[in-house]
């Protein structure tokens, strides 16, 4: 998960950089084709995430007052390969007329990547501040997941990362592992017995296995509001290097069960009803009940899955960014238990586990 904070931080409160002006400047020149007369650079706080990004303004000595920018990616290490995974993840993705942004520059020796700048501005923002903009925006976002599921899939390629990659029960049961780590464990510090910890992995691989039978298609894997900018009238797709394959719903569920933004109950279904009309204007008729039912399991296990990666954040590196994030996370999996009287078994174990699901009405 990245996005593109608005808080910058200083250059001098940066974490380090593997450059310098003198290494940018070098860079820029030949880039713009003319002297740089001004430029600063600050750090931009990622999300949960071991990449780190930095924001460099620049002015040309032909235009002083006309600022530009490019964002700056550094890797958490060098790359021992010519092409990351997120290069090649761009080229196929442009390839096919989707909104990512240009890659201007790869220093592989350095672990950089300069990119096109997509702004500040983020659909959490549009969520927040123009709420009366929702649909519209949000219908926006649900084109490109019809986009991914339809002409993206329909032309995958081997070269594409997501080619071999699978949303299988090996994948998403280690999700569930990580979260029984480092939330349940860890961030709960409630000592499952060997029987416990047993139901509840026999409870979730189930879960698991159901997801993992579903037809397969290009998933972008962290399609939140924190991962689309805005962009005049229109979307740019950013955090994009973890695509893989995997069930029709589960970008749907990151955007409509997001933990950053919890959209109306009503807001939601006129959206999903929107990505059934629009599947079906593609050639793809979508039948509801089914279509509903592994929704539904599929935000079980997403938001099992960000639970734990906030839980871990805090833990590893006491990040405290997330933890106002759990409760709508575990209220968005509150409101799936209780929606679906054919989860309640699953619905008993997980609250076994983990209290904090229970509601009022659980409670003794």
């Amino acid at each position: 998960m990245n996005v593109f904070d608005t808080k910058s931080n200083k250059k001098d409160d940066a974490p380090q950089g593997r450059f310098d002006e003198n290494y940018l400047k070098s860079w820029l020149e030949p880039l713009v084709k003319e002297p740089i007369s001004r430029f600063d650079f600050f750090t931009l706080k990622g999300d949960a995430s071991d990449r780190s990004y930095f924001r460099v303004n620049y002015c040309v000595k032909s235009r002083p007052t006309e600022e530009s920018s490019i964002i700056v990616m550094q890797l958490k290490e060098p790359a021992s390969e010519k092409e990351p995974n997120f290069n090649r993840m761009q080229k196929f993705l442009t390839h096919l007329d989707m909104p990512v942004p240009e890659i201007l520059y790869y220093d592989a020796e350095r672990g950089l990547l300069f990119l096109e700048d997509g702004g500040d501005t983020h659909l959490e923002d549009i969520a927040r501040n123009s709420p009366e903009n929702i649909i519209h925006w949000y219908q926006k976002a649900i084109d490109l997941i019809v986009a991914m599921q339809t002409r993206i899939t329909q032309n995958m390629q081997p070269y594409c990362p997501a080619h071999a990659l699978k949303f299988d029960v090996e994948k998403l049961m280690w999700e569930m592992d990580f979260m029984i780590k480092h939330y349940i464990q860890g961030f709960l510090k409630r000592g499952l017995s060997q029987d416990e910890e047993s139901k509840v992995r026999t409870a979730l691989l189930g879960l698991c296995e159901t997801l993992a039978e579903e037809e397969r298609v290009f998933v972008h894997r962290d399609f939140h509001s924190r991962n689309l900018m805005i962009r005049e009238d229109a979307l740019l797709l950013i955090d994009f290097q973890d695509a893989r394959m995997g069930p029709r719903q589960y970008d749907l569920v990151s955007l409509l069960k997001d933990s950053y933004v919890v959209l109306k109950e009503e807001t939601r279904n006129e959206l999903l009803n929107y990505y059934l009309q629009r599947m079906e204007e593609e050639g793809q008729k979508i039948p509801l009940p089914s279509f509903q039912k592994i929704f539904d399991l599929m935000s079980i296990q997403r938001n099992l899955k960000a639970i734990g990666t906030f839980a871990f954040q805090y833990m590893e590196h006491k990040n405290e960014r997330y933890l106002e994030y759990l409760d709508p996370t575990l209220q968005h999996i509150r409101d799936t238990l209780h929606s679906r009287p054919d989860l309640e078994p699953l619905g008993q174990i997980l609250k076994q586990a983990i209290p904090e699901l229970n509601t009022e009405a659980d409670r003794p």
